[in-house]
């Protein structure tokens, strides 16, 4: 025993007790109270360094944390039956376990860190007016965590003995108490006796080890602290003061260009024309890493001179002006109207309603399944808020006439951003289309297109477009809208792609669209967003773009709404930098030159893009006077609802609900938006019920079919998804509507 003694770190006083050695790390699986609507669900819990972090499953823990509970300030309080609620941040998680058991050492283990995370938290505090502590050198490191090393194998080492003398002493007591009154009572008590002393050493020998690898690692944990945080104070210095040295490099160059005999003495004529390349340019960091360009504008004055295969985006035929704001109001289809259409509505009526008080029992639901009064919409549907896609159909018509694919690209992504400017204030509720409910448009008089759509689908709600253009273009999606009301906000996902193709240079081109999500649905003012990536891709030629849309966020310095974007060929060459906002307007710049900047955020190297300087493609047209009282309706989308002749009876122009809210009768817009729902929802049960018989007697069930779209593989994605059939347009010149059902 004594030489036992003398292998051990020296112990403290006797009588200290020793904390669970688990209770640093635990982790198992426990149930979260979620919502009413799904109850407690089954996550992974990991208790480490004073933070109670959970996942979905094992697997997440490798990329996403579902939330993190600081356990220094938490309140632990046990309840009845396996429960428990901690209390952090003014919010409360209510957790279950699957035994008694379970649930004790869970506590037992929280209680235990958090008592630790608050000795942490002080011994923090009052340390925390110290110097700042200089740049440790990599002796010094290496010999703390050799320190560190030699404590954790002393702990190693008494965790064993600890565990090897506690079974040999409850041996004893086993022994003992079966020889309870018997003559060799006396030497048993001696030897229960001897064991006991020997696991009271260990034990604080124990306690010793553990307080000592605590103080060695509170003592250098505050210096490595703050030696990382000067590090990142550093590296964030070094990263302004190269973005200062290339403007001030930049300054420089084209100082030396306009007097260089100021500086050298010296005419070199061959170094100016060398240099003329970078004239008009601007640096944009590579969006791999962050969607934020630094730019460094040089000056305009110089013409750039290009040749070869860097020849400007007007070498293909095109004018110089491609690329230049065509909806200015000297130049907009507005101003070209060959038809008197409607500027004004009715005004909104001011009714006040509580959306809480509503959706407060649909969270998780799909938005179009909730019934909802006509306050929450506006005075158009679906489809109307698809064609309303068509605002800047003039880029297309642009885009048409263009040689260069790359050209052609720009003005594409123009057009699939601005289709999103209209989005900005509207953020109440378009009407969910009847199914076989249609909406036609015909522009050609004007803008040389006509569009026809239709709901193809009821649940899911999806949506089918086509559109024909004289000026050299076809447009057709198939949309299906995902949306949910997530308590806070709602999401709304538009599935499917949109194609489009030029018809004099076959470029086919497919993308899809962003999440829209609507906030402050519980409290404050309503105001939407738009998030995500759109991949654009010529199936033609292979050039692809990729923009991406900046969420909003309260702590970024961004423009808000800002969208940003780069343009590719087949290989993968950069030619194109994009950047805007999706309600103001999208400009586009050349890339002349790459090269490779400094590291990013995530030590990664960034690609420093040199462009021209940039020139708009798109700007958004300014709403109509007293917008905010209609809508905020743009002077297209007032039209759209505008009363037409020879229109097809199932034309959501002649949806009554949809019309009386546009005339400001709310309260009988509800009653007849409750009749059309209701009929809706018995000729669902109708065709369900033929199903159920025809499936009971062998048949083959007869599917809804839209009447003027089918159903097709698609050639490129070979998925399945609706297209025009073709008819409509030719049945209006008949007036032959006999095969439209009767839905309002």
């Amino acid at each position: 025993m004594n030489e036992l003694v003398r292998t051990l770190p020296s112990p403290t006083l006797p009588g200290l007790q020793l904390p669970c050695l688990n209770t640093g790390n635990y982790k198992g699986w426990l149930y979260k109270w979620t919502n009413y609507l799904k109850g407690y669900q089954r996550r992974w819990f990991v208790l480490s360094n004073g933070l109670l972090s959970y996942y979905r499953t094992q697997a997440e823990m490798a990329h996403t944390c579902r939330g993190t509970i600081p356990l220094a300030t938490a309140h632990i309080e046990v309840g009845d039956t396996c429960h428990l609620v901690l209390t952090s941040g003014g919010r409360s998680y209510h957790l279950k376990a699957t035994s008694e058991g379970e649930c004790q050492r869970w506590v037992s283990a929280l209680q235990q860190a958090r008592a630790n995370s608050t000795l942490l938290m002080h011994h923090s505090d009052d340390s925390g007016d110290e110097g700042p502590v200089p740049q440790e050198d990599r002796a010094l490191t290496q010999g703390v965590l050799k320190t560190l090393a030699s404590k954790l194998d002393d702990l190693s080492t008494c965790n064993e003995l600890i565990g090897k003398h506690g079974a040999a002493l409850q041996r004893s007591l086993s022994e003992l108490e079966d020889l309870r009154g018997s003559a060799d009572g006396t030497d048993r008590v001696k030897a229960v006796n001897e064991r006991a002393t020997l696991f009271r050493i260990t034990s604080n020998a124990m306690i010793n080890a553990c307080r000592d690898f605590l103080d060695v690692a509170e003592s250098h944990g505050r210096r490595w602290q703050k030696t990382l945080q000067y590090e990142r104070e550093q590296r964030h210095h070094l990263e302004e003061t190269i973005e200062q040295l290339a403007k001030q490099h930049n300054n420089l160059e084209r100082a030396w260009r306009e007097n260089p005999t100021s500086y050298t003495g010296v005419e070199r004529s061959q170094e100016r024309d060398a240099s003329d390349e970078n004239d008009e340019a601007e640096f944009f960091d590579a969006m791999e890493d962050s969607p934020a360009f630094i730019t460094v504008t040089a000056s305009g004055a110089i013409q750039h001179k290009r040749s070869g295969s860097n020849q400007s985006m007007t070498s293909g035929g095109m004018s110089n002006d491609w690329t230049h704001n065509e909806n200015d109001t000297s130049g907009t289809n507005h101003m070209q109207l060959r038809r008197t259409r409607r500027s004004r509505i009715p005004d909104k009526p001011n009714y006040s309603l509580n959306l809480w008080s509503i959706m407060k029992n649909c969270i998780g639901k799909d938005l179009s399944k909730i019934p909802m009064p006509v306050n929450f919409n506006e005075p158009l549907s679906m489809l109307q808020r698809l064609t309303e896609d068509l605002e800047y159909s003039e880029l297309l018509d642009r885009a048409s006439r263009c040689h260069s694919s790359l050209e052609q690209m720009c003005l594409v992504a123009a057009f699939s951003v601005s289709s999103y400017s209209t989005t900005v204030h509207r953020t109440a509720k378009p009407f969910n289309p009847l199914l076989g409910e249609t909406y036609e448009l015909d522009r050609q008089e004007e803008y040389g297109y006509r569009s026809i759509s239709e709901q193809v689908s009821h649940h899911p709600p999806a949506a089918a477009h086509h559109v024909t253009s004289q000026r050299g273009w076809t447009l057709w999606q198939h949309i299906t809208i995902d949306s949910k009301f997530r308590g806070k906000y709602i999401s709304v996902v538009p599935l499917g792609n949109i194609h489009l193709v030029f018809h004099s240079s076959g470029n086919h081109y497919v993308w899809s669209k962003v999440t829209s999500t609507v906030h402050n649905i519980i409290v404050g003012k309503l105001w939407i967003d738009q998030s995500g990536d759109i991949d654009i891709v010529n199936n033609t030629t292979k050039d692809t773009c990729r923009l991406k849309f900046c969420p909003y966020s309260y702590f970024s310095r961004d423009v808000p709404r800002k969208v940003t974007g780069v343009i590719e060929d087949r290989d993968g060459t950069a030619h194109y930098i994009l950047s805007g906002t999706w309600d103001d307007k999208m400009d586009s710049a050349k890339i002349v030159d790459s090269s490779q900047g400094c590291g990013g955020s995530e030590g990664k190297q960034k690609t420093v893009y040199q462009t021209l300087q940039p020139k708009l493609l798109w700007k958004k047209y300014p709403l109509p006077d007293n917008a905010e009282n209609m809508h905020h309706f743009s002077c297209l989308a007032l039209t759209l609802n505008e009363q037409e002749d020879g229109i097809a009876p199932t034309d959501s122009r002649l949806r009554p609900d949809q019309r009386l809210m546009e005339a400001g009768v709310w309260d009988e817009a509800n009653t007849h938006k409750q009749r059309l729902e209701e009929s809706q929802r018995l000729e669902r049960k109708k065709r369900e019920a033929q199903a159920s018989q025809a499936l009971e007697e062998g048949k083959d069930i007869e599917c809804y079919r839209p009447l003027w779209f089918e159903k097709r593989a698609d050639e490129t994605t070979g998925e399945s998804t609706y297209v025009y059939r073709g008819g409509y347009w030719e049945a209006k010149e008949r007036q032959d509507w006999s095969q439209c059902p009767e839905i309002f």
